[in-house]
């Protein structure tokens, strides 16, 4: 091997140990600070020239992924999601009804709208309504971050892996949707069952829930003005448009206002998230001008990696291992040599994001609840989450796999 693929594939490992463990031991860095150091290096090192690295970055995936997070922001500051979970919430007279409609909101919120933000939002919600209930808040908290992980798998918009694979892939919002909603409905309606079902005490009793009564703080025209800027958005994905631009474009009308400062909105503007897809790209890149690529690639076909089952299997535990979207980025080049490539982008992104209920840190949405429910004084432990959450990822992935098998 020469100097460059000796210190690409240093560069590689070092990047993606700070993917898995979240930081550098003994150093303030995180995530973000490896991906950025990880793309330094390659530039320094001369492992890539400046305007490779630039091209190296799908400038796509980040406006859809800045887009959404803007459209989001204005739901969310305007009242939104309050609303809907407050019109559901009120209705639910049992138990078991009040985890459906849980699952329900958090799951179609997470495909419309990403699903860090559905968990944001309902977390606190869920916590309040169940603890005036005299429920236990555990069961339907976990609802909230299973279901927004499942629900985000129907979308390309669902979630960032998402979003990644749909730039790159060029499949459709229409045809990603038609081809993986039908996984998200039966994920969902088994998080309900196997909920129900390792919490019997809660959900057998025929108890009959009280309203309660939820104060939501709404702005109406900001209501209004983003509901139909959010619908339109949609209604241009499944009319085709290019995802990116119309997420840009919905973005950029939100922000001409009198009436939001543009603080509040950036505020809940993932920027950390943009800034390591960037970094991940270009370290990605760098790796795949080694040697070792073509000998992965005769490798991954001897494994008969286009297999459905393999595939699945092995992004699961990718996932699990470094998260899932830098593991979609580590089996993109290998996708793109399939045979039936639209077949392996839609298996990744099954598979990667389902594969994130099976532990708490599966998924930065998972996180979200757990830190939310514990600000709420409710503690959601790794090993209950573990007891339900690694079931149902076999559950679900089993489902996904026999699905979309037998539709391709």
């Amino acid at each position: 091997m020469d100097l460059t693929t000796v210190a690409a594939t240093a560069i590689f490992v070092f990047t993606m140990a700070v993917v898995a463990l979240g930081r550098f031991p003994g150093l303030r860095v995180d995530r973000t600070g490896g991906a950025v150091i990880g793309a330094g290096l390659m530039l320094g090192t001369g492992v890539l020239t400046p305007q490779q690295a630039y091209a190296a970055i799908d400038l796509d995936t980040l406006a859809l992924l800045f887009g959404m997070m803007i459209v989001a922001a204005n739901l969310r500051l305007s009242g939104f999601f309050g609303l809907v979970n407050k019109f559901v919430m009120r209705r639910a007279r049992r138990p078991i009804w009040l985890l459906t409609a849980v699952v329900a909101v958090s799951g179609v919120s997470s495909a419309l709208f990403v699903n860090d933000t559905a968990c944001l939002v309902l977390a606190p919600m869920v916590c309040h309504v169940t603890t005036k209930l005299k429920r236990n808040p555990v069961p339907y908290l976990l609802a909230v971050a299973m279901a927004a992980n499942i629900g985000s798998v129907a979308t390309i918009t669902g979630n960032p892996q998402n979003m990644l694979i749909g730039s790159v892939s060029r499949i459709s919002f229409a045809a990603f949707a038609m081809a993986l909603s039908p996984v998200a409905a039966a994920g969902l309606v088994l998080t309900v069952l196997i909920l129900a079902l390792l919490y019997r005490d809660e959900f057998a009793a025929a108890a009959r829930l009280e309203p309660v009564q939820e104060t939501v703080r709404v702005s109406p025209p900001l209501l209004w003005r983003s509901a139909i800027v959010a619908a339109a958005m949609v209604l241009f994905f499944l009319l085709g448009q290019p995802v990116a631009r119309v997420a840009l474009l919905a973005g950029a009308v939100l922000l001409i206002t009198r009436r939001v400062h543009p603080e509040r909105v950036y505020r809940h503007i993932d920027f950390p998230l943009l800034v390591m897809f960037a970094g991940l790209f270009v370290v990605v890149a760098g790796i795949e001008r080694t040697p070792w690529l073509a000998d992965l690639i005769g490798a991954a076909q001897r494994m008969q990696l286009e297999r459905v089952p393999v595939l699945s299997a092995l992004i699961a535990v990718l996932s699990n291992i470094v998260s899932n979207v830098p593991a979609v980025l580590m089996l993109r080049p290998f996708v793109m040599h399939f045979h039936d490539p639209h077949r392996g982008w839609l298996v990744l992104a099954m598979a990667s994001t389902l594969a994130g209920n099976f532990t708490i840190t599966g998924s930065v949405a998972n996180l979200i609840v757990v830190q939310r429910a514990r600000q709420e004084g409710v503690d959601v432990s790794f090993r209950e989450y573990f007891r339900a959450g690694a079931l149902l990822t076999a559950i679900t992935l089993v489902v996904g796999v026999l699905m979309l098998g037998a539709l391709m």
